[in-house]
């Protein structure tokens, strides 16, 4: 069965971090009413929504991406690099050990889950201003053993790594070039950048053949649509305000976990 676990939208989300964008007023009830819309498109799609209640004193805690990287065998409880919001690692806990053992990331190392773009068995981990070498070498400690492969990316200009790049689908990646290092993906994959004007528009959601983005990118969205995806759009302008994406408000995972190791999967050729 899939599963997405969301959190509702903080009462208190005006307060916030921010990295890369001027405070603006967040309507927190139109905000409340976006994140509902979201969790109904994941419905839509296939999963089975879990949704926490709203943390009061968490402002950023709709963002349950952050505070976890989940994979089959175990999910990582990150020490994220925004001091404020650790708190919210220990809140995810309780639910997310109904489907996966914990593992504990603790300081100095750190990591937020946005940093994390995952394409089959290979984890791109963004260094980025929430994430250092110290939680990349964790993961590598802790997911090597079942066949991960842990490769750096350079993050600079934005939040995290899948604030500039996103994870298609047969073998594709759509990536904003001026956001991020470009090299580690370039000999892998298929780079797909998005249009100039629309540096924001690289984080988007794909379950299946469906791509889920912000409708705010018509540009990129007809690109991918010429493409062959599916798009769907979504109006999370208010939740944008506080640096949201598509990826953010979800961890998105199987019920199922895998009990011990796994046999390492070949690489690909162009892995090699």
């Amino acid at each position: 069965m899939q599963i997405a676990i969301t959190r509702g939208v903080s009462p208190s989300i005006n307060l916030c971090e921010l990295s890369f964008l001027s405070r603006q007023k967040i309507d927190v009830a139109r905000a409340v009413e976006q994140h509902r819309q979201y969790e109904e498109c994941l419905r839509s799609l296939g999963f089975t929504v879990i949704s926490l209640p709203a943390e009061p004193d968490l402002p950023d805690s709709m963002f349950v991406e952050d505070p976890a990287l989940v994979v089959e065998e175990l999910a990582v409880m990150n020490c994220m690099g925004a001091e404020s919001r650790r708190p919210e690692t220990k809140t995810l806990a309780p639910v997310l050990a109904r489907y996966r053992a914990l593992r504990w990331m603790e300081f100095p190392a750190q990591l937020e889950g946005g940093d994390v773009l995952r394409v089959g068995t290979t984890l791109f981990v963004g260094i980025s201003d929430r994430s250092n070498g110290d939680g990349m070498r964790y993961l590598d400690d802790n997911l090597r053993p079942f066949g991960y492969t842990i490769v750096p990316v350079a993050v600079w200009g934005c939040l995290h790594l899948k604030s500039a790049c996103s994870a298609l689908g047969d073998g594709a990646i759509l990536m904003s070039f001026p956001l991020v290092d470009p090299e580690p993906f370039l000999r892998r994959y298929q780079v797909i950048q998005t249009p100039p004007d629309e540096p924001g528009a690289a984080n988007v959601l794909t379950v299946g053949d469906t791509v889920v983005m912000p409708d705010c990118f018509p540009q990129t969205a007809q690109l991918l649509d010429g493409l062959g995806w599916k798009v769907r759009t979504l109006d999370i302008s208010e939740l944008m305000k506080a640096e949201a994406g598509v990826t953010c408000s979800s961890i998105l995972l199987e019920s199922g976990s895998v009990n011990g190791p796994r046999e390492p999967s070949p690489l690909p050729l162009y892995l090699q």
